[in-house]
């Protein structure tokens, strides 16, 4: 069954910050589908975590399901901080996320990527149905559109470059020591950011060690992987850092950076990971997210023209999606109301053919133009409820779709088993077809 609501709900850099993001995600993209899956009235779930956003989406009969359903997510966050996101709001916030318009660098590359990743886990534990597939391939269809047809990832690309575009109009790094401080999506983008300068040596420190190896050994500048003990050591040797953990205090303070002297520290973290109180060291100078806001405004400007065009391409794409759902409603509707009187038509006019022979026989013409009398009819019927149920979807009354479905079951007026044989002609036959029109079989 292609019908049902999408319902759903985010918290991003837009309303949250880092610390409500967090803990609005679940531990998985897997594991959030999993459990909205097992809610109530949940045929389909897709699930979007990023540093940037927790998403929840669900596809239920109606929406005050998919509301229920979606109650429980982000307990911890203030109500401000989420939004909620009917059915057309979520199909065209899924467009805006996949183009990068939602995002804290427009038209950044990675969230394309991210979407994609999480589609594929979605669809992995059974999420992705026939309501959220076209739903999610048209945005990612957008995304990509945004990206070959328009200028809108040109440039500063991503949180994690505007910091070493900053870094890179500060200072000179050629042959200097940079430090990543943070091993996941941002800090990664730090550290190809600084793999495309004049740095010598990067070290990237992270809590898990492994993962700070693995970034490391990513790029092709010299790079080792330390843990987060070894921050503090790191830093009193680095040229210019840049941190970006999801620790909830500081992972440097005014005593680690004391002796480090000529320095520059750029910290993207929500909350902070240095104290602000390193800026009062000699040598050291600091920058926190709220300092890139000029290198993301000039990204911005640059992009506003590319912006617009992109939105006016999910306009339309928006548009197309939304037509092609009503039309897959009504048909879903308008199938099974002619599935129904089909099998009931051939039941019948198996009987009167039946009953027919049984009285001196049919010529194929004559077997033909009963054919064509049980089709017409049907044909005439059912086209005003045709039309009612095209109407019903371009109006959105869904209430009349799915009383549509429910009332023309495929299985109603009987069983699918053959139609009667001539031996047993239903009783009454002779009432149900006029007799003239009997009269004029037989005459031709």
């Amino acid at each position: 069954m292609t019908t049902g609501v999408i319902s759903g709900v985010t918290v991003s850099h837009r309303r949250a910050t880092v610390d409500e993001i967090e803990s609005a995600a679940d531990d998985d993209e897997s594991t959030a589908v999993r459990d909205l899956l097992a809610s109530d009235g949940v045929d389909e779930a897709f699930a979007l975590q990023t540093c940037n956003r927790a998403e929840a989406y669900v596809v239920t009969e109606d929406a005050a399901a998919g509301r229920a359903a979606l109650a429980a997510f982000a307990p911890e966050v203030r109500d401000g901080a989420v939004r909620e996101l009917d059915h057309e709001a979520s199909l065209r916030h899924l467009m805006r996320v996949a183009a990068g318009l939602e995002s804290l660098v427009l038209g950044e590359d990675q969230i394309i990527g991210q979407l994609r990743t999480a589609f594929e886990t979605a669809r992995g534990v059974g999420g992705i149905g026939p309501v959220l597939d076209p739903a999610i391939t048209k945005a990612l269809h957008v995304g990509e559109r945004a990206r070959t047809e328009t200028t809108i990832n040109e440039g500063v690309v991503s949180l994690g470059s505007a910091a070493v575009e900053l870094a890179t109009r500060e200072r000179d790094l050629d042959g200097t020591t940079a430090l990543v401080v943070g091993a996941g999506e941002m800090g990664r983008l730090a550290a190809q950011a600084f793999d495309d300068t004049g740095v010598s040596e990067l070290v990237v420190a992270n809590r898990t060690i492994p993962h700070a190896t693995h970034l490391a050994e990513e790029v092709e500048t010299a790079a080792t992987g330390v843990g987060l003990d070894r921050a503090a050591a790191a830093a009193e040797r680095a040229d210019v850092l840049v941190t970006a953990t999801d620790s909830p205090r500081y992972v440097l303070d005014r005593s680690a950076l004391a002796d480090a002297g000529e320095t520059l520290v750029i910290d993207l973290a929500q909350p902070r990971d240095v104290d602000p109180a390193v800026a009062d060291v000699d040598g050291v100078e600091a920058f926190d997210i709220d300092s890139l806001e000029a290198i993301t405004d000039e990204t911005r400007e640059r992009r506003r023209e590319a912006a617009e065009t992109v939105e006016r391409m999910i306009d339309e794409e928006f548009d197309r999606l939304i037509d092609s759902f009503k039309r897959r409603q009504a048909d879903e509707a308008i199938s099974a109301m002619y599935e129904s009187a089909e099998m009931v038509k051939e039941r019948e006019l198996h009987t009167a053919l039946s009953r027919l022979e049984s009285q001196g026989g049919l010529t194929d013409e004559q077997r033909e133009t009963v054919a064509s009398l049980a089709d017409a009819l049907v044909g005439q019927l059912l086209a005003a409820p045709t039309e009612s149920l095209r109407d019903a979807a371009a109006e959105d009354d869904w209430t009349t779709i799915q009383t549509a479905l429910g009332l023309f079951d495929p299985e109603f007026g009987g069983d699918r088993s053959a139609p009667p044989s001539a031996e047993t002609p239903r009783e009454g036959m002779d009432e149900d077809i006029p007799q003239h029109v009997l009269d004029g079989l037989r005459e031709e």
